[in-house]
């Protein structure tokens, strides 16, 4: 039952073009990919898809995973990026792809991640791995976790370079997690994908993501290719404070999954705009709480709110706080009040709890008893 609702305005939101509602939004372009995905990153919307859930051969992409628990470790403080590492001859002699670091001679941490991410270097990788876990075979198990824990429930890893395997797959959809999640959770090191190239033992690669140069706004990620699984490419992009990742798996060529990523790209941001609504932190409703110490209380939600929305339909938006009946103290900052509902017309595109934005403690004896009296009348 709610007791309380409340339009919250837009002031402080920038004007949005006129609305184009009549203008349905055009089926996305067909790309030479065997499968792919183009999310949103702040609202996870889904906004093209080909076969997204498709049991695929990661590559390269693999390396995703294994930075991304390389940034978890230097963030731990369990590993430095000047810290040297010991090249073994597991990773010396490695297949595929290399950074030519050299049999039992030391190499920065950062380097290791340069060569990994740069130059897609199976050498650097496994020699990351086997820093952090002793062996690659420990490694992947701290892969297969993490995945779990990212919720990435398609994909198992059974190497951390990308090399083939029948046992060693993923899907777009699950890249795309954890690609949202690397942007994330480590921004500080997030940099690295966007370097052009690198140079280690007198031998300069440039970065094998070409978008890096066609395109300014594209600052990441990671390519990928064997025989058996294509051209693949993770792709994230900025625009205007939107930002969007498409990941592209099992396409012909080099060219071809630069296209068809760029094509993803272009398609989401010409046709889709995406908002930040609600502040997390901001006042959006004040309430009464019975028998507190202090009342009322002012109430929001705890992180920022962004909705995605076909573009020239921002200015339609309009939220409502809807607060629930008879809040009685005590209240934690995470107690569920109510709820916030985004509109557009009469469709609702989110809801999201409504919290105390302090808790808010028991009053003395006698306001719970006062309070109690009169909640019998309430």
């Amino acid at each position: 039952m709610t007791v309380f609702a409340a339009a919250i305005g837009f002031a402080d939101m920038p004007a949005a073009p006129a609305p184009v509602a009549s203008t349905p939004i055009p089926t996305a372009p067909q790309v030479d990919a065997r499968a792919y995905i183009l999310v949103d990153y702040h609202t996870d919307k889904v906004l093209a898809s080909k076969e997204p859930e498709a049991r695929m051969e990661p590559a390269s992409l693999t390396k995703l995973m294994t930075a991304y628990l390389v940034f978890q470790q230097l963030t731990a403080g369990k590993l430095k990026l000047d810290e040297p590492v010991m090249v073994s001859e597991h990773a010396w002699r490695s297949e595929g792809s290399r950074t030519f670091i050299e049999l039992g001679k030391p190499v920065s941490v950062q380097d290791l991640i340069l060569g990994m991410i740069v130059q897609s270097g199976n050498d650097a990788t496994i020699a990351l791995a086997e820093r952090i876990a002793g062996t690659e075979d420990t490694f992947v198990q701290m892969m297969n976790a993490e995945a779990k824990h990212l919720g990435m429930t398609g994909t198992h890893f059974v190497n951390s370079s990308g090399l083939p395997s029948p046992d060693h797959y993923t899907t777009a959809r699950d890249l795309s997690v954890l690609a949202i999640a690397m942007i994330r959770d480590y921004p500080q090191y997030y940099k690295y994908y966007s370097v052009r190239e690198f140079e280690h033992n007198g031998i300069k690669q440039q970065n094998r993501n070409g978008l890096l140069e066609r395109d300014p706004t594209v600052d990441g990620l990671k390519t990928g290719h064997t025989d058996s699984a294509g051209f693949c490419l993770a792709t994230s992009a900025l625009r205007d404070g939107m930002r969007l990742v498409s990941v592209v798996l099992g396409s012909a060529s080099m060219k071809a999954r630069e296209d068809a990523s760029a094509a993803l790209l272009n398609y989401g941001f010409t046709f889709y705009d995406t908002k930040l609504i609600i502040k997390g932190g901001a006042v959006l409703a004040t309430s009464r709480i019975w028998k507190a110490a202090r009342s009322p209380a002012d109430l929001g939600i705890q992180s920022d709110l962004w909705v995605t929305v076909p573009r020239g339909e921002a200015d339609r938006l309009k939220t409502v706080a809807d607060v629930g009946p008879r809040l009685i103290a005590p209240l934690g900052s995470d107690a569920n009040v109510g709820s916030v509902r985004v509109l557009i017309g009469s469709e609702t595109l989110a809801t999201v709890p409504l919290h105390p934005l302090q808790p808010v403690a028991a009053g003395g004896w006698w306001r719970r008893l006062i309070d109690t009296i009169r909640l019998w009348f309430a």
